[in-house]
């Protein structure tokens, strides 16, 4: 039993410091994946604002933008309106299931490769060890006085963490704006107020993320360690240490003199100085490993260098490892990736990506919508007919002006004009511009006989003059004198 004295004593510490993790460099099939990968995650990034898309002469041409001055997500020839902000929705789940089926089939893949703690803290690491030297050498500097030399290194090595964390930030804002003209504005100190802060908290929490905090950002502050276990099982492939096969461990000459008391590992601690977060996987599974597989390659290349069989860490299941422990072949890979768990994830994430895009294919350009003015709720003309006023808007999502026609439906005796005109040209037609990418505000006036239902139910239609096919309507409702409300 804990002793109470133990627990208020201020000597006492209640948790481990941190010790700084200097990555060793190492070369293989994995970290070779490992550059193609952040390679291309950089690329997107910071290139796609740039990436032009000609989309007429009324809306902008920047291949990807979310234009929150005018409402509109562009993505290629893709254009979201807020209306069908449900299509983001569908992106972000289809972004959650296609998480939950990496998971389940390899392990933490995505924090591995791809996530952007991952990358950018890879290419600071980069950077360190051009600058600083390699692990040994990092350790050498940082238990080293203070001196010109290492104040010279240490100015270089942040000065280019900062410039990259600042052409991160800056890479974000132009998601936002035209990115030539949002650039011109920002060193001409046009841009707007937000735009700077917003570079400011980036470059910042980049600088920190990927150069300081690095391994605490995925062991203490992300969420998905704990969530994981959730998505995987017995039959999800990981990084695995074969302790079956490595232990007990010894070193190649205390092997040599007794043969067939060590297993394979000779103790290197090679995995352990290639790992990004500084952890053993001969351990075991922990949370701090984010299956980079960069130890595989370390003790692969430690293993041909001993002339003994690759492999000692591996990809593997907990199922395969048990066959392997018991001398019984693997499961083949497909069996083991295409089983009834990732199956499932599979089909959920194909049907939603082909629902959106048939939705896609197949969603009008234009819209209406439609709401009955309540002050007044309805007039009594002087010719016995009652008078309803309704508040229309008509979206053209068309990268050009288009003639539309608002049409009504079962309302007998019914017409209609527009606040533009006149109750002499009221017909149960009117035709109307709306200009391209926007959405035109009409006020509309429906008079009908007096005689007749409290409360009547009809709809406004709205056809474009160029595609009959083209159309919209909207149901709403017709009162006259004695509507119980």
């Amino acid at each position: 039993m804990t002793n109470p004295k133990e627990i208020l004593d201020p000597q006492l510490k209640l948790y481990e410091a941190r010790k700084n993790v200097y990555p060793k460099a190492v070369d293989g099939k994995f970290r070779r994946l490992k550059w193609v990968i952040m390679a291309i995650t950089l690329a997107i990034y910071y290139i796609t604002p740039w990436i032009r898309w000609d989309r007429g002469p009324y809306a902008p041409n920047q291949a990807v933008l979310v234009d929150l001055a005018h409402r509109r997500f562009y993505m290629f020839g893709i254009e979201i309106w807020p209306h069908e902000f449900y299509y983001v929705a569908g992106m972000l789940v289809m972004a959650g299931i296609g998480l939950f089926l990496v998971t389940s089939a390899v392990g933490r893949a995505w924090c591995g490769y791809s996530c952007p703690q991952t990358v950018w803290t890879d290419l600071f690491q980069h950077v360190e060890r051009y600058i600083d030297g390699d692990r040994n050498a990092q350790f050498r500097l940082q238990a080293a006085p203070w001196g010109a030399k290492k104040i010279g290194k240490r100015l270089l090595k942040w000065s280019v963490w900062l410039f990259i964390a600042f052409w991160t930030g800056g890479a974000w804002i132009m998601y936002f704006a035209d990115a030539p003209t949002l650039v011109a504005d920002f060193w001409s100190g046009n841009a707007a107020f937000v735009a700077y802060a917003t570079v400011g908290v980036l470059t910042l929490t980049t600088f920190i993320f990927g150069g300081f905090m690095r391994e605490q950002v995925c062991i203490y502050m992300c969420p998905w360690p704990r969530i994981q276990t959730a998505m995987m099982d017995e039959k999800s492939l990981t990084v695995t240490y074969k302790d079956w096969r490595g232990e007990p461990r010894g070193s190649v000459k205390k092997a040599e003199a007794h043969p067939g008391s060590f297993g394979d590992c000779i103790d290197c601690n090679q995995c352990v100085a290639v790992c990004p977060t500084g952890i053993d996987i001969r351990q075991g599974p922990q949370i701090g490993c984010i299956t980079c597989a960069l130890c595989i390659d370390a003790c692969d290349h430690v293993m041909e260098q001993v002339g003994r069989p690759r492999g000692l860490i591996d990809y593997a299941t907990l199922e395969d490892a048990e066959l392997e422990k018991a001398g019984k072949p693997h499961n083949p890979i497909l069996k083991t990736l295409f089983r009834p768990r990732t199956i499932v994830y599979t089909s959920i994430w194909a049907a939603i990506g082909l629902a959106m895009l048939f939705a896609l294919g197949n969603r009008t350009r234009i819209d209406i919508s439609a709401s009955h003015d309540r002050n007044p709720v309805y007039v009594q003309l002087a010719d016995g007919h009652v008078r309803n006023s309704y508040t229309i808007n008509l979206r053209n999502m068309e990268n050009r002006p288009r003639e539309m026609i608002i049409g009504m439906t079962a309302l007998d005796g019914g017409v209609m004009w527009s606040n533009q005109g006149s109750r002499d040209g009221a017909g149960k037609t009117l035709k109307t511009r709306v200009p391209a990418d926007s959405v035109a505000r009409l006020r509309l006036y429906v008079a009908a006989p007096g005689t007749g239902p409290a409360r009547e139910d009809f709809a406004l239609t709205v056809t474009a003059a160029d595609d009959p096919e083209a159309t919209d309507k909207g149901d709403v409702f017709f009162e006259r004198p004695g509507t119980d409300r």
